[in-house]
């Protein structure tokens, strides 16, 4: 699932700020689309006419969509998960324009091996944030929309988290040379922009494939790129 609307209050309309001559959001559409195992790919907006540009979007790049609550994400995901028959899931924002298939997949592995209902990587403890979300099984969803007291979601987790009725498991597997926490790859504020704006460009300009190996070796040896955005996630966290 790609979760995504128009509205954004840090950076507006950052689903249709431009690289490339490519909108943000086609990056993370293009990741998903990388994925060996997901069986389809849904972006999740809502039902606001101001959104029908996403659904557009979704149809050109041969994808599904879902539209769905304004706030409550929860529910978006509820209704597509009966909309495609869907078991469990993996989320990617909107706003994650090098999430990344490699561990998405490794998430499907997780649930396919064992008995666990949410797969999180906690922000900045091993990942570069902005590249892995979430995995969450259907049956725990359904639970949480029956018990959670608000319809505004965005802090989602705390559902499966800390009411102790899910078995939660961190993210497995994770290669060691993907342990980054320093980094941030998440499109909030002008400066992650830039950020993604470089990193695009100079692989554009050099015909590089763009996978976070790549990604990793090209910011080792530019530390400097790292550092136009990476104080921004004290404000992030605020």
């Amino acid at each position: 699932f790609i979760t995504v609307r128009t509205a954004s209050k840090r950076l507006p309309h950052k689903a249709f700020l431009k690289i490339n001559n490519k909108p943000t959001i086609e990056y993370v559409i293009d990741r998903a689309l990388k994925s060996k195992m997901a069986e389809n790919i849904v972006l999740c907006t809502t039902e606001l006419k101001e959104d029908e540009i996403l659904c557009k979007i979704a149809k050109q790049k041969g994808i599904n969509f879902y539209r769905g609550s304004v706030k409550d994400k929860l529910d978006r995901w509820n209704g597509a998960s009966a909309k495609f028959d869907i078991k469990y899931f993996i989320t990617a924002d909107g706003d994650d324009l090098f999430c990344d298939p490699e561990l998405i997949d490794l998430a499907f592995k997780q649930f396919d091996e064992s008995d666990c209902d949410f797969i999180e990587e906690i922000p900045g403890k091993n990942l570069p944030v902005g590249v892995f979300t979430y995995g969450i099984k259907v049956t725990a969803l359904n639970r949480v929309c029956k018990i959670k007291d608000s319809d505004d979601t965005e802090m989602m987790f705390v559902y499966f988290k800390n009411t102790n009725m899910f078995k939660v498991e961190q993210l497995k597997n994770i290669p060691e040379i993907y342990k980054r926490p320093e980094i941030r790859m998440t499109l909030d504020y002008k400066e992650d922009y830039i950020f993604f704006k470089k990193i695009i460009e100079n692989f554009s300009m050099n015909n590089k494939k763009l996978d976070l190996k790549n990604i990793l070796y090209f910011l080792d040896r530019n530390p400097e790129v790292i550092k136009i955005n990476q104080f921004r996630q004290k404000d992030y966290l605020l």
